[in-house]
């Protein structure tokens, strides 16, 4: 998720925007802080320690919930309908490619391999009922968990609900920098 969020920072910097009134506020820490925890699961996971690995969706829940009050406080209404839009197709095509292979999203590995993440067996072993390992007989396996970043696995449909962070950051930084300017 961490690459999702330095994305809304960074579009609204090439913009233009200033980020230090949008930090200034408190609407941004509580998605700092399910940040870290998450971090801390993806390194536990990284170290061998899978038990953690049941609480993941909670975060996932939580990641879109401590977007609610930067979204009511600065109005960011058709921004969020579009996020929520790509959140809905996202998991449409998750399912999608779910469905076409027996309830299991394949995953495919690369950079994960060279660093930790991913090992030989690791699909298997934590046998969470959701994934299965990426091979020739995989349906649709453009829809798949392939796009590896080393630390986690992402398929398209989880680009676009993920994105839903990346949009909202960038408009509320956009907001708070509008805000300012109105009340000099």
């Amino acid at each position: 998720m961490i690459l999702f969020i330095a994305a809304g920072f960074i579009i609204a910097k090439l913009k233009g925007f200033k980020l230090k009134p949008a930090l200034k506020t408190p609407y941004l820490y509580p998605l700092f802080i399910l940040e870290l925890l998450y971090i801390f699961v993806q390194l536990s996971f990284i170290l061998g320690n899978r038990t953690l690995l049941d609480y993941s969706r909670y975060l996932q829940i939580a990641f879109i919930a401590v977007m609610l009050p930067p979204i009511i406080k600065y109005s960011i209404n058709l921004p969020a309908i579009i996020a929520a839009a790509g959140v809905a197709i996202g998991s449409f095509l998750n399912n999608l490619v779910m469905n076409a292979n027996n309830g299991l999203m394949p995953v495919f590995p690369t950079l994960s391999k060279l660093t930790g993440y991913y090992t030989d067996g690791v699909v298997e072993e934590v046998n969470d009922g959701k994934h299965i390992m990426g091979g020739q007989d995989i349906k649709l396996p453009f829809l798949s968990d392939y796009i590896d970043i080393g630390w986690t696995i992402y398929s398209p449909g989880d680009v676009l609900i993920h994105g839903f962070v990346t949009v909202i950051i960038y408009y509320y930084i956009k907001k708070v920098n509008e805000a300012g300017q109105i009340a000099k």
